[in-house]
């Protein structure tokens, strides 16, 4: 039986020898397709050995009472295989003993008895020899069964032609007929019953490896969730695909930093787990909406926040939807009944530049931006007022025909010295839909 798929074997045990003897010798730590051979196997050696019992049996009734040498013979050394297969865990040697035992054992007793006729072709049970090869061995390693087979049965034609007319039949020749129809019954039944034993073991095998499958499946789909939550679904792919380093560069990218003002000092009356709740509740609301907008989370530092519009190639007015979940974070804080008994104030600062994107180290990577628009924004954001949402002259000018704006500051951003920035008041109202022109669906 050729089965290409393996599934990965469980912790390994020591059993006993009774216990290794009361499931055929299968051990915790074998793979799938070794138990499907060791049961066949043994399964092989159960049914000759009670078709040797069951044809020894019906001659003795029949009067016919013939040496119980062989067969006795055989039973002992099948059994002495077995246990010795038990004893040493040597299935290799347990499987070639059988199998000779079931090549030889009918060519000797088809000998031992005369020609095809008063043995009542014996020698037919050899086949269970080739037919358990090819579903333990495979095909290939089945061939010289076969060919042995054929050989065998060959040379007992070879002595029932040399001998035809000598040999002096013990057995009558009604009961030699009966038996030849039972022999080929037996054969046929012992071969049918062994192949629908391998189809049984292959299709619960078959079955268990699908459930292996749709586990694996669903486990890949939970590991794929959590790569898509830390990185881009672009470059989570070609992280996959790629073992170098993920670096890009992207001309125009609008990048924001959120901070809560007042968070440290809130944070000390409370239990970790009281904090960790808040947190969590507040950012839960901003991945929302960076969802609701297309844009990318980054990461969170704290009780910092930082979220990039333009890295993927489906975002067409990104400012617009920084702009637009900047508003949003605003009125979470202002809103939420928990959150506003905290008196928690958000501080936002948005760029609009160049940056550098890539993924950083090897182990607890993350996704994470650099480079000049990174910089001011991010001293926007701390020289900020609380509750306020300040903007860089790059984004102000692709915002300000649709958005309304206090008059520009100038602060001091370290590293960068005076700096214009612009407060961020709100989206402007359109005076058609103002006087009642243009209905409230309207675009």
């Amino acid at each position: 039986m050729e089965i290409s798929a393996t599934m990965p074997p469980p912790k390994s045990k020591s059993l006993s020898f009774s216990q290794r003897l009361r499931h055929g010798g299968i051990e915790p730590s074998d793979p799938e397709e070794l138990r499907i051979h060791k049961t066949i196997v043994v399964f092989a050696m159960g049914l000759m050995t009670a078709g040797v019992m069951l044809w020894v049996g019906l001659y003795w009734l029949m009067g016919l009472q013939l040496s119980a040498t062989l067969p006795f013979s055989y039973q002992v050394i099948s059994v002495a295989t077995l246990l010795a297969y038990i004893a040493t865990r040597n299935f290799a040697f347990f499987q070639y003993a059988q199998l000779c035992l079931f090549l030889f054992f009918p060519f000797v007793v088809q000998l031992s008895i005369g020609n095809y006729i008063s043995a009542s072709g014996a020698v037919l049970w050899g086949i269970l020899a080739p037919i358990t090869a090819v579903v333990v061995l495979g095909a290939r390693e089945s061939v010289p069964w076969f060919a042995a087979q054929v050989t065998l049965m060959l040379i007992c034609g070879y002595f029932d032609y040399e001998l035809a007319g000598t040999a002096r039949s013990v057995i009558p020749e009604k009961t030699s007929a009966a038996f030849l129809a039972l022999n080929f019954t037996a054969i046929t039944a012992m071969v049918y019953l062994l192949l629908r034993y391998a189809a049984n073991e292959k299709q619960r095998y078959q079955a268990r490896l699908e459930a292996t499958n749709r586990a694996l499946m669903a486990e890949q789909e939970r590991s794929e969730r959590l790569l898509l939550n830390i990185l881009p679904g672009a470059v989570a792919a070609r992280l996959k695909q790629e073992k170098g380093t993920i670096a890009d560069g992207f001309a125009d990218v609008t990048v924001m930093f959120a901070d809560i003002v007042n968070f440290t000092s809130i944070a000390e009356g409370m239990s970790p787990n009281q904090i960790f709740t808040m947190l969590n509740r507040i950012f839960s609301e901003f991945d929302s909406l960076a969802e609701e907008h297309g844009l990318e989370k980054i990461k969170t530092i704290g009780d910092a926040y930082m979220i990039a519009g333009g890295l993927n190639k489906d975002s067409v007015n990104y400012t617009e939807g920084i702009a637009n979940m900047a508003l949003g974070m605003r009125k979470v804080l202002e809103t939420d009944a928990f959150l506003l008994e905290k008196r928690l104030q958000i501080r936002i600062g948005i760029g609009t530049g160049p940056v550098v994107a890539g993924v950083v180290g090897k182990k607890k990577f993350i996704y994470d931006l650099w480079g000049d628009t990174v910089n001011l924004t991010s001293r926007i954001t701390t020289e900020g007022v609380p509750g306020m949402i300040h903007t860089d002259a790059t984004t102000y000018r692709r915002l300000r025909n649709a958005y309304e704006f206090e008059s520009p500051q100038t602060i001091f951003a370290k590293g960068k010295g005076e700096t214009m920035v612009y407060r961020l008041i709100g989206r402007r109202q359109d005076p058609a839909r103002q006087a009642g022109k243009v209905p409230s669906g309207a675009a």
